[in-house]
C-alpha cells in the first residue's frame, strides 16, 4: 500500500499559498577550476544520487470525496530535465544580479502535479562560476522518509563516488476504486486515520476562517469610530516584520563572513559561536530599524524563534539522529552596547545547555553528506508548526556545516546560502550556515514589506565588526583584515579558514 500524507504534512499544505509558499531553497556558488561542471554533468550526478531520496520521482495523488488524505505515487511522466533547470545572468554577473533571480525564482509556488522540487544551474557569474539553486517543498523533506537532496549530491574529493545505474520505473498508480477501499478500511481498522483525517479538513478549515475573519477586522477597523461600542475592535499595530499581509515577491539578500571572526568574539566574551551570530543578527536588526527613522525604546526586543537540535525521546524521531525543536528568544535591539546585547542573548541559551540534552556543533556538522539543507527545512517545518501557539517575529535557522571544501561533479562549493520560506504574515526569515571557514547569512524578505534588505545584510557586517572592536580594540579593523573583494550588496568575501566547531548545544 502506498504511503499516505501524514496530517501534519497535510496541516503545512493548507497553510501554503501563493503568497508563503512554503519551499525552503539553497543558493550554492561553485568554482569549477579544471573540471567540465555543466548542467548536462548536474543531470548525471542527480540521475546517479536520486535513488538515495526516492520520493524526489513521486507526487501526491488525492484520495476521491477527500475520504482519506492524499498518498505518495511515483509520477509517470517524472522528467530529470523539467526539474533541472538552465538560466543565466548577463555576465560578468556578480551577486547581486543573481540574488535577484534568486528572489524571482523562489517567490514561485510549486506545481502539485508534479514532484515538489526544482533546481537550477545559473551561469554567467564572473570569474567563471556556477551557481546552483535548489528548492524543495516543506512536505517533501521531513528528516524521516526522506532528506533534502542536497544532502547527497556533494562529494569531500573532486572525483564523485558513482553509485551505480538506477533501474528504475514507476510503479504503477491505484485506481479510484482502490483508494476508496484503502481510505474505507483504514477509517475502519485504523481509527488513527479517521480522527487524523478529521482533524486536517479541520485544521484547513480553520485557517480560512482565521483568514476571513483578518479581512473582516481589516474593514472593520476605519467603520469603528462610527460603529461605536458595538463594532469589532481595531487590528493592533502592526510591527515591521509581521504586515496585516505579505505580497506574492520576495526580496534575496546574502552575507559571507569569518568564521575565524566570530570565534574571535566568542574567545574574548565566552558563550557559543551561536551566541555571536544571534547577536549579530540583533545589531543588524537595530540598524536596520534606526535607518527606517523607528524609535527603539531601551527594552525594545524582537521575538524570534530558533530551531535547535536536541536528544529527546518524545519528539518525533528523524534519520539525523536528533531532534528539532524551537526555543524562543528576544533578541534586545533597544540595547546599545554590542557587548551586553552578547551576553543577554547568551542567558537566553545557557539553560538549554544545562539540561543535557543539546547537541554539539560538531556533531551536527559531521552528519554524512551536506546536512544544512535538510536541517534548515527542519527549521522551517518546526516554526510553521509553532505558530499555533506561539507569537514571534522572526524566524533564525542556524545550521554547522562541514568545515572542509565539498564538490559537485568536480566543482568546488565556495559558497551556501541558505534561503528560508517566510511564514504567514512574517515579513523576514534569516538563515545562517557554516561551512569551510566562513559563516553565511541568507535573508529573505517580503519585496513590498522589505524594500532595504540591502541595508539589513549591511547591518550583519557592521554589527560583527561592533563585537570585533569590543573583541580586539588595540588592533583595530585594518590590522584584523586581509582586503576583501566585494560580492555584492551588503555582502563581503573575508579571509580565514577554521576547524570544526565545538560550541556545545549546536543548533540547525
Amino acid at each position: 500500500m502506498a504511503e499516505r500524507l501524514r496530517s501534519r504534512d497535510m496541516a503545512i499544505l493548507a497553510t501554503d499559498s501563493v503568497a508563503t509558499p512554503l519551499h525552503n531553497a539553497t543558493l550554492e556558488i561553485f568554482d569549477p577550476g579544471d573540471s567540465t561542471f555543466s548542467h548536462q554533468r548536474l543531470v548525471d550526478l542527480i540521475s546517479d544520487r536520486i535513488a538515495f531520496v526516492p520520493r524526489y520521482r513521486q507526487r501526491l495523488l488525492s484520495v476521491p470525496a477527500h475520504l482519506a488524505n492524499p498518498i505518495w505515487v511515483d509520477d509517470p511522466r517524472f522528467d530529470l530535465g523539467f526539474h533541472v533547470r538552465r538560466a543565466a545572468i548577463p555576465g560578468p554577473g556578480g551577486l547581486d544580479q543573481l540574488l535577484e533571480l534568486v528572489a524571482r525564482v523562489v517567490s514561485r509556488p510549486l506545481d502539485r502535479t508534479r514532484p515538489l522540487w526544482e533546481m537550477y544551474v545559473v551561469e554567467g557569474l564572473r570569474d567563471g562560476r556556477v551557481a546552483l539553486l535548489s528548492k524543495s517543498h516543506q512536505i517533501l523533506v521531513d528528516g524521516v522518509e526522506t532528506v533534502d537532496i542536497g544532502q547527497v549530491l556533494l562529494d569531500v574529493s573532486a572525483t564523485p563516488k558513482v553509485t551505480g545505474h538506477d533501474e528504475w520505473a514507476p510503479r504503477r498508480r491505484p485506481g479510484d476504486p482502490a483508494l476508496l477501499a484503502d481510505a474505507v478500511r483504514e477509517s475502519l481498522t485504523t481509527p488513527a486515520t479517521l480522527l487524523a483525517t478529521g482533524r486536517t479538513l479541520g485544521h484547513a478549515a480553520g485557517r480560512r476562517t482565521l483568514e476571513l475573519r483578518r479581512r473582516l477586522t481589516t474593514v472593520a477597523g476605519p467603520l469603528a469610530r462610527l460603529a461605536g461600542p458595538l463594532a469589532a475592535p481595531a487590528p493592533a499595530a502592526e510591527s515591521p516584520l509581521t504586515p496585516a499581509r505579505v505580497s506574492q515577491q520576495r526580496r534575496v539578500a546574502g552575507v559571507r563572513t569569518s568564521l575565524a571572526d566570530h570565534r574571535t568574539v566568542r574567545d574574548a566574551h565566552g558563550g557559543t559561536l551561536h551566541d555571536v551570530i544571534l547577536a549579530t543578527v540583533t545589531g543588524a536588526l537595530r540598524t536596520w530599524m534606526l535607518a527606517q527613522d523607528r524609535r527603539i525604546g531601551a527594552q525594545a526586543r524582537v521575538r524570534a524563534l530558533v530551531p535547535m537540535s536536541v536528544i529527546d525521546d518524545e519528539l518525533e524521531a528523524t534519520s539525523l539522529g536528533t531532534q528539532i525543536q524551537g526555543h524562543l528568544v528576544d533578541l534586545p535591539i533597544g540595547e546599545t552596547s554590542p557587548v551586553v546585547r552578547l551576553h543577554q542573548v547568551s542567558y537566553s541559551f545557557r539553560a538549554h545547555g544545562e539540561t543535557g540534552r543539546a547537541v554539539a556543533a560538531n556533531r551536527l556538522a559531521g552528519i554524512a553528506g551536506f546536512a544544512p539543507t535538510t536541517f534548515h527545512a527542519l527549521g522551517s517545518r518546526v516554526a510553521l508548526g509553532e505558530m499555533v501557539a506561539r507569537r514571534f517575529e522572526l524566524t533564525v535557522t542556524n545550521v554547522p556545516g562541514p568545515q572542509f571544501p565539498l564538490y559537485a561533479a568536480g566543482a568546488r562549493m565556495e559558497e551556501s546560502y541558505p534561503v528560508p520560506p517566510l511564514l504567514p504574515r512574517h515579513a523576514l526569515a534569516i538563515g545562517v550556515t557554516s561551512y569551510d571557514g566562513h559563516v553565511h547569512y541568507g535573508i529573505t524578505a517580503d519585496r513590498d514589506a522589505v524594500e532595504d534588505v540591502a541595508v539589513l545584510a549591511a547591518g550583519i557586517t557592521e554589527a560583527l565588526d561592533e563585537l570585533l572592536d569590543t573583541a580586539t580594540p588595540a588592533r583595530g579593523r585594518a590590522a584584523r583584515r586581509a582586503p576583501e573583494t566585494p560580492t555584492g550588496s551588503g555582502t563581503r568575501r573575508s579571509r580565514g579558514r577554521g576547524r570544526s566547531d565545538r560550541n556545545p548545544g549546536g543548533r540547525p
